[in-house]
């Protein structure tokens, strides 16, 4: 006996066939109209760094308070100085001018771009230079950057010295 024909038996290998073609990691060739795709490194390419504020020559930025090494409890009280430049609010556009910002256990950040703000770098846009700090004991570093009216370091950049604290 014969099986009856069905338009599904001749519509089936048709179908394999699609399916086999778009399956994922096939490859595809780019057309004019249809650029290649980007690739990882593109994908993560930094963003573009900004013009930088030119810092006074000889200019230097420390921490008057804790010393390097100190053993302190909460409160911590920290006190900035900065020797050759003028400590302004942020958004002051004055030349050979700036103000602090805070990194706590963390390497400087990209000079070419704002400081970030997060819980490892303190701004003191409103021209401060000092602050009354609670950290979790342990032990932290610290270490001060000045920026410009824009929060993006000077050119070239000044920075204190990396301290050490033991918090008790």
């Amino acid at each position: 006996m014969k099986k009856p024909f069905t338009a599904w038996r001749a519509i089936l290998p048709a179908l394999f066939l699609f399916a086999a073609c778009g399956q994922e990691g096939a490859e595809t060739v780019p057309t004019a109209e249809e650029p290649a795709a980007k690739t990882e490194m593109e994908h993560t390419r930094a963003p573009a760094a900004m013009a930088r504020t030119p810092s006074t020559d000889g200019a230097q930025v420390f921490f008057i308070t804790p010393a390097d090494g100190e053993v302190v409890s909460n409160p911590i009280h920290l006190e900035f100085g900065l020797n050759g430049m003028e400590v302004v609010p942020a958004g002051d556009n004055r030349p050979g001018s700036g103000h602090h910002h805070l990194v706590i256990d963390a390497g400087l950040p990209d000079f070419g771009l704002p400081v970030p703000t997060d819980q490892h770098h303190i701004h003191f846009g409103g021209g401060s230079t000092q602050i009354e700090l609670t950290l979790p004991a342990g032990q932290h570093t610290l270490q001060l950057l000045l920026a410009d009216y824009r929060h993006v370091p000077h050119d070239p950049p000044l920075f204190s010295k990396r301290i050490t604290i033991t918090v008790e």
